[in-house]
């Protein structure tokens, strides 16, 4: 017999005029059409509050990769960029991480970065970055708001994911956002 496959995420990140914001539904789905949890929580803050994380894929491995960057975070002082290249680069070349099957979604004030196992550290160029069942609809959602409206980080993370909630079946509405140089909600 198989083992179910879990889709459990939509996060979206989004940096705008020198704050941060990360939104996550709170939906965790086996198969195709059980709901097991409404409420999860998938959005860590990171050094000492001064970075947020995200992830999409599985929490265990997920959990594993938060771990192993907050590390590489503290290694480097707090340099966003130089500790997501270490991690990519030790999730590539070590036996047991690179069997991980997750993608983390990181910011600080100043930079999104999507990181995958595969070795790809991506900085989107205007800002915003998601990941997930629901991510590119969080993503359209979430360039639209930015380009027609003057809504801070925070608003433009929790609408799109509102939106995003209303078309995929893998997102709820159940958001939890997380913002640096703003209130958490």
């Amino acid at each position: 017999m198989e083992t179910p496959l879990f889709r459990s995420t939509t996060v979206i990140a989004v940096v705008k005029g020198g704050t941060a914001a990360m939104a996550a539904d709170g939906q965790v789905t086996m198969g195709e059409a059980t709901i097991v949890k409404h409420g999860a929580r998938k959005l860590r803050r990171l050094y000492d509050g001064k970075v947020l994380g995200g992830f999409a894929g599985s929490v265990a491995d997920a959990l594993l990769l938060f771990d192993a960057f907050e590390r590489q975070l503290s290694e480097q002082h707090g340099q966003l960029r130089q500790a997501a290249a270490s991690l990519v680069r030790a999730w590539r070349q070590d036996r047991m991480l690179r069997r991980l099957e997750a993608l983390l979604l990181v910011c600080d004030r100043e930079n999104v970065l999507l990181l995958a196992g595969s070795g790809e550290v991506i900085e989107p160029d205007d800002g915003i970055a998601a990941i997930g069942s629901g991510g590119n609809f969080a993503l359209a959602a979430a360039r639209a708001l930015t380009r027609e409206t003057t809504l801070p980080a925070g608003e433009v993370a929790q609408r799109s994911l509102q939106i995003a909630s209303e078309i995929c079946v893998y997102t709820n509405d159940r958001i939890h956002v997380e913002e640096l140089g703003g209130e958490s909600r």
